[in-house]
């Protein structure tokens, strides 16, 4: 597999989630996704963006536009130093919250995208990465 570019956009103000939902419609346009492609990888990069802010206490986001073969995808790393999640398993189930939500974020994040990969130790923070081929 390919990296064909990359980007890194810090995510620190509720702006920047407005900015990350641009850039990745910029770049799932790029990879010639389906409107309805583009519009599960935004959303599932908006509330992986919301998390970072809000849980995370900001970071960052790493763009990368990828190709393996035929076949064009878009992979988006969130990455934050914050207090990190005690039990990831529950933090996926739906209807889990920490916050005043519904609790769809995560596992509604990952049924959105091809690939979803999270990583968090408590007190060092989380990195949760997400793909979505064409």
């Amino acid at each position: 597999m390919a990296v064909m570019k990359n980007e890194s956009v810090p995510l620190r103000a509720e702006e920047d989630v407005v900015r990350i939902r641009h850039l990745v419609r910029q770049w799932a346009v790029q990879a010639g996704f389906s409107l309805v492609d583009q519009t599960k990888l935004i959303t599932a990069a908006s509330e992986l963006g919301r998390n970072t802010l809000v849980y995370g206490g900001g970071g960052v986001v790493e763009f990368e536009a990828l190709n393996e073969g035929p076949r064009r995808g878009v992979r988006l790393t969130f990455i934050d130093h914050g207090p990190g999640i005690p039990d990831i398993g529950q933090a996926l189930r739906d209807g889990f919250t920490t916050g005043g939500g519904l609790g769809l974020g995560l596992g509604g994040a990952k049924r959105l995208v091809n690939q979803f990969d999270i990583q968090s130790r408590v007190g060092e923070g989380t990195r949760v990465t997400i793909v979505r081929w064409k």
